[in-house]
Formats: C-alpha cells, structure tokens, sequence
C-alpha cells in the first residue's frame, strides 16, 4: 500500500459559520450510542487508547462530560477528575444522561462562545473548546468502536471539525507531555476518520 504524508487535503472543509455547541453535542450523542451498544463481557478488554480499558473509556467520556458543564458554568475543569471510577457497569446510562443535560442546560446561552474558558492546556475562547471536545468525542468514539468491533456512521462534518482542531492543537514533530503519540502515515484514499486519528497516534 502507498503512504503518504498525513496532510489535510482529503478532508472536507469545515463549516465556520455552523454553530460548534450543535457538533459537540452531535458527537457527544455518536459517542452515547457507541458506548451504550458495549457488551458485557467487552468492558475489560484494550483500547487504542492505551492507557483505557473499554470501561475506563466509558468512565473517562462521563467525567469529560462533566468537565465540560463545569467549564460551561465557569468552573475550574482541574477539579473534577479524568475518569469516572464511582460508577458500577449498571449505572453509566444514567450518569451519561444526567451529564448530558448539565452540558445543555450550562452551554446553553450563545455567549459563551466566546467567553474564555480554562481548560487543562490554556485559556480558550468557548468555541475552540467545544471544537477540542469534539475532537475528543469524536477520537475516542473511534478508540470504543475498534476496541468493541462497532462501525459507527461518521458525520463527515464533525470529522472535518475534529481533525481541523487537532491539526491546530497537535505539533507535527514530538509530542512530550501530550497523551496523544506521534503522527501516523496514511494511504493517500484513507477515509476522513482514519487520517483524524492517525494524526492523533492511532494506527486506524
């Protein structure tokens, strides 16, 4: 198979003027559906996401959920943590549910696109850090359906999105300190998702 540079040219163009609260909460809902179709007997097992077991994964999107409500209510995300381990495999759905509607109620208002917002790595203006969540929904859906052989119905919008803001966020050379790994080399046709995650360090 013929690699090349994982360069941006093949995928589509993102919509500046769509609203990024509505491809969070599209992601969001993608990676609801993805999580919520996990069997029982997968949630032990690997993740491209090393450092996640499937159910740490369902863990780790619940307390990103939750984060991001913090961050909609002006809130230090630091301080919630990065993983939901509080939660027993019979009780996600409805944490999910729950954090899902605190993000609604706490993005609701269009001024906080552009409010500053802290996130771990800096202070952004609200739209860059729903395009960053989306980012992550959107990789991490990738992580829980490989790991649980699903094939999710990728909006090629949202992977635009994602990979723009990746692109943005991510240094082509090394990456230390960044939970992501060094930029994988795609074939030229790979579709949209597979150039998202392997700029992220997946092997699609």
């Amino acid at each position: 198979m013929t690699h090349t540079e994982n360069t941006p040219q093949t995928t589509v163009t993102p919509d500046t003027t769509a609203d990024p609260r509505q491809g969070l909460l599209k992601a969001v809902a993608l990676a609801g559906r993805t999580v919520a179709a996990v069997r029982p007997e997968q949630l032990d097992g690997p993740t491209p996401c090393t450092e996640f077991t499937v159910r740490r994964l369902a863990g780790h999107l619940v307390a990103v959920l939750r984060r991001i409500a913090l961050a909609g209510r002006g809130g230090d995300v630091t301080s919630l943590p990065t993983v939901a381990d509080d939660l027993p495999d019979t009780a996600w759905q409805e944490a999910w549910d729950a954090a899902v509607r605190d993000v609604e109620a706490a993005w609701a208002d269009p001024e906080i696109l552009g409010r500053t917002l802290t996130l771990p790595f800096g202070s952004v203006p609200g739209a860059a850090a729903a395009a960053v969540w989306t980012s992550e929904f959107t990789v991490h859906t990738w992580d829980m359906a490989t790991a649980t052989g699903q094939h999710p119905d990728w909006d090629p919008e949202l992977v635009a999105i994602s990979y723009a803001a990746m692109r943005r966020g991510l240094p082509t050379g090394p990456r230390d300190g960044a939970p992501f790994g060094a930029a994988v080399d795609v074939a030229a046709d790979a579709p949209a998702i597979d150039r998202l995650v392997a700029w992220c360090g997946r092997k699609p």
